[in-house]
């Protein structure tokens, strides 16, 4: 699949409500979002890298797609910022603040936007080239470097 116009390199993650509140994990960021105006979102397991954290803070509107694990919701999420280290609690959901530690990746949300429905066929997986519908559906892994279009040609 080809697109018109230059791609948006970002990354999409997975995630799960199994240690969030009742209401879950993007409310509980939306609840700090809007108290605040910006809310950290700490991704697990091995970091973003330098490099990658810069490609996408230098997109025009910086965000990255997040997937709810065995459901249908998606997000895109509006960044400015990406750190490896921890932030101030204040400003992370209650809920897992007291494992900060096991959280490589640091991002500051400024916005939560419910992505379309059709969003995970408009991604490509930089590493296959095939769509994130795809491989999503395959594959484990909690993070894709993928390549967002625009109009299909």
């Amino acid at each position: 699949m080809k697109y018109k116009g230059k791609p948006v390199i970002t990354i999409a993650l997975r995630f799960a409500d199994n240690f969030a509140p009742q209401e879950g994990t993007i409310k509980a960021h939306e609840t700090l979002l809007e108290k605040d105006g910006f809310v950290w979102y700490g991704k697990l397991g091995s970091p973003v890298s330098d490099k990658m954290s810069k490609q996408i803070l230098e997109q025009e509107s910086p965000r990255i797609l997040l997937i709810h694990s065995g459901k249908s919701d998606r997000y895109w999420v509006y960044i400015d910022r990406i750190q490896h280290e921890t932030p101030e609690s204040d400003h992370i959901p209650e809920y897992y603040r007291k494992s900060v530690g096991v959280f490589k990746t640091w991002f500051r949300i400024r916005k939560i936007e419910t992505a379309e429905n059709k969003v995970l066929g408009q991604c490509i997986v930089k590493s296959s080239g095939r769509p994130l519908s795809e491989v999503s559906r395959s594959s484990m892994s909690p993070y894709f470097i993928i390549e967002v279009g625009g109009v299909s040609v």
